[in-house]
């Protein structure tokens, strides 16, 4: 009898607790204006971070497109940052699913 209770309570108080995702929670496409706002703020946790140069902290994306990569779309949104030394580190480019999930993020654009 007190299992039965138990399970009873429990199931009670799991139907009337429902989960809801949150604000702005969404599993569709995402647009393009959208991925910008979410690689700008990826690029200011990679400087918080310390995992990039401090000079990329106020740099806005320069371009956003969607590319294929073998089959797969994706948002790609491209930083530029003229005072870095190394030619080849001056285009940060980040990778976004179109739902917009963050896959990576690299200086060679591939």
């Amino acid at each position: 009898m007190k299992k039965l209770i138990t399970v009873l309570l429990c199931s009670t108080l799991l139907s009337v607790f429902p989960a809801f995702a949150g604000t702005g929670h969404s599993h569709g496409p995402i647009t393009k204006e959208m991925a910008t706002q979410k690689a700008e703020k990826r690029l200011q946790s990679l400087v918080t971070k310390g995992k990039i140069d401090k000079s990329w902290q106020d740099t806005k994306a320069a371009d956003v497109q969607k590319k294929n990569y073998g089959g797969t779309n994706e948002w790609v949104v491209t930083f530029n940052n003229p005072s870095i030394n190394d030619k080849t580190k001056q285009k940060l480019y980040m990778f976004f699913k179109l739902d917009g999930h963050y896959l990576a993020t690299n200086y060679t654009g591939k």
